[in-house]
């Protein structure tokens, strides 16, 4: 179940589809497989939503940049609205989307770290609880 996460470099959405065909299907065979099972579902539905947050705090810089020429008057009638990508990039805003990238490039890492982690453990019968992870199936 754990390294089913995998799966969603070919399936979309397999990271969700295969832990979960997985656990349903055989989670009333032994608790390790149940608490397994919860494991990898709550881990990845965790990093949905810290991705999710991480989408919320870079969309403000992304939107700075490309309506950086428009003031308010302008946007909400539609009257001389200048929408360029090729203005050079503001100080501000290339720190604050580098800090957004470091944080997203640091936790695909760490996803991969602690799925292969929890897949090592999981085969030699150990349990793991994945760091960071919100109980969202208990």
């Amino acid at each position: 179940m754990h390294l089913g996460v995998f799966s969603k470099y070919f399936i979309p959405f397999g990271n969700y589809i295969v832990p979960i065909l997985l656990w349903t299907t055989n989670k009333d065979k032994s608790e390790f497989i149940d608490q397994n099972g919860k494991e990898a579902i709550n881990f990845q539905l965790s990093i949905l939503l810290y991705s999710v947050i991480l989408g919320m705090f870079s969309f403000p810089f992304f939107l700075f940049k490309i309506l950086g020429n428009a003031s308010i008057t302008d946007i909400f009638h539609h009257d001389g609205i200048s929408i360029s990508f090729s203005d050079p990039v503001g100080f501000s805003t290339l720190i604050g989307a580098s800090f957004i990238g470091v944080v997203a490039l640091i936790g695909f890492f760490l996803e991969i770290i602690f799925v292969i982690t929890a897949a090592l453990k999981a085969n030699k019968g150990e349990s793991y609880r994945y760091p960071l992870s919100i109980r969202f199936i208990k």
